[in-house]
This record gives structure tokens, sequence and C-alpha cells, in this order.
């Protein structure tokens, strides 16, 4: 099966074994000519069961959409974008970028937002969104691959701040330095075999870092806490408590 879709302003033609990939990737559908041409053997397939070591029982139409992403995710840093682990919601159309260790509740979290912004607020991407770095700023994109609750857009926002999460009993955010957040942003960054691409990720993932304004966010999981963050990141001489 072949189908093409854009994806962070780029046009993939997909050639799957399955149809699932196609399902899961329809709302990104397009009949622009492809740039990339992606295509799934079934040693990608058994690549992927491989690095699913917790449930070797996935079916073979679910490890190929991985692998469709995997191959998406070694070409974007040639196009100055590369994949991240995070849940982005865009309030007034401006991006704000939560990251965690899986369980911490960023997706909680990010749909907060949502609640106490409503229309104001959109869902960019609730998982494996990807960032694109430019001389004049890092642009964050929805993508198909957006987590168990399918909570995204198919839309291009500029990203504001990054908010490092963990729980707390108060809400309290707080300004960080690039040194602090590297270690949790780089854990959280798709990280290539391939030293050229692996090195050319760092190189971009160094570029976010100097145009994005970065946050320590301790919270609970009540809507005041999104009222607190953000307040915080919209007032960045402030350290806010809630």
């Amino acid at each position: 099966m072949i189908e093409s879709y854009k994806i962070a302003g780029h046009v993939f033609s997909v050639e799957s074994i399955y149809p699932d990939v196609h399902k899961y990737c329809r709302d990104y559908r397009t009949d622009e000519p492809p740039e990339f041409t992606l295509r799934v053997t079934p040693e990608d397939i058994e690549y992927e069961r491989a690095l699913s070591a917790a449930d070797k029982t996935f079916p073979d139409g679910y490890l190929e959409e991985l692998a469709v992403y995997r191959k998406i995710a070694e070409l974007a840093p040639s196009f100055n974008t590369f994949l991240f682990h995070g849940s982005c919601v865009a309030v007034d159309g401006k991006g704000y970028l939560f990251t965690a260790k899986s369980g911490i509740g960023k997706s909680t979290h990010a749909k907060l937002w949502c609640d106490l912004f409503s229309d104001r607020a959109v869902m960019v991407n609730d998982d494996k969104p990807l960032i694109r770095v430019e001389k004049d700023g890092v642009f964050i994109y929805g993508t198909p691959y957006n987590g168990k609750h399918r909570r995204g857009s198919n839309i291009c926002v500029p990203l504001t701040a990054i908010c490092l999460l963990s729980r707390g009993k108060e809400n309290h955010i707080e300004k960080i330095t690039e040194k602090a957040a590297y270690p949790v942003l780089f854990a959280q960054t798709y990280r290539s075999k391939d030293p050229i691409v692996l090195q050319k990720t760092l190189t971009l993932l160094d570029g976010m870092l100097s145009h994005v304004r970065l946050y320590d966010l301790k919270c609970n999981m009540k809507i005041e806490a999104a009222k607190t963050a953000y307040e915080g990141i919209n007032e960045p001489d402030a350290t806010l408590d809630q």
C-alpha cells in the first residue's frame, strides 16, 4: 500500500506492508508530490519488535507504524527538525511543551491547560511532536503520533517555553538554566545510532535551548496548576506559587 503524508512541512510517500499506518496517519494525507519515500521491510518490523522488550505480542501492523516514524525521525535532522517526547498545548497560538518521565502526568497537565483556556487552547501533540529549529525561532508540529488518547492537531506553532514536570503537593514554577535542563531534554530527544544524524540532532537541541525559555514545574493535578504555570511563564521575571 502506498500513500503520501505531509508531516512537519514535508511530504513522505509511505510504502507499507499492512494498512494500519495509513489509518493512523489519515489526517495528514496529501496529494502533493513526495520529497521522501519510506519503504517498510519485514526486517524493520522485527527491529521494532526487538526493541519492545516488555511486550513481544504487539501486532505487526502496530510495529510497522513505529517503523515508519523511526524512518521519519532519522530523516528529520536533514531539515532542521527532531523528534521529542513530550506533550504540547498551544494557547493563543503559542506552544508550551511539558516533558517528564512516563507516568509523571504531562498529558494530564496539558489537558488541564485545555480545560482552563477552553477555546483559546488546542492540543498540538500529546506524545511525540516534531520540533524545527530556525535562526528566527523554534516551531513545534503536530504529528499523527500523538499518544494513546490521540490528542493532537495538524498544526505548527512557535514554541514559547518548555517545562520539566514533576509532582508536588503545591504548585510552583521557576526558570532554570540550559545546563540544569539539558540532561532531561537530552533523555527525551530521539537519538539516532547514526553518528552524523546524532550530531546534527544535538546541534538542533542546543539551538532550541538558546531560543526557548526553560522552567522547572512542580505541580499537583488540579486546574490551579495550569494557572500557576501559565502565569509563571508569561511573567518571566517572577517565581509564582499557588
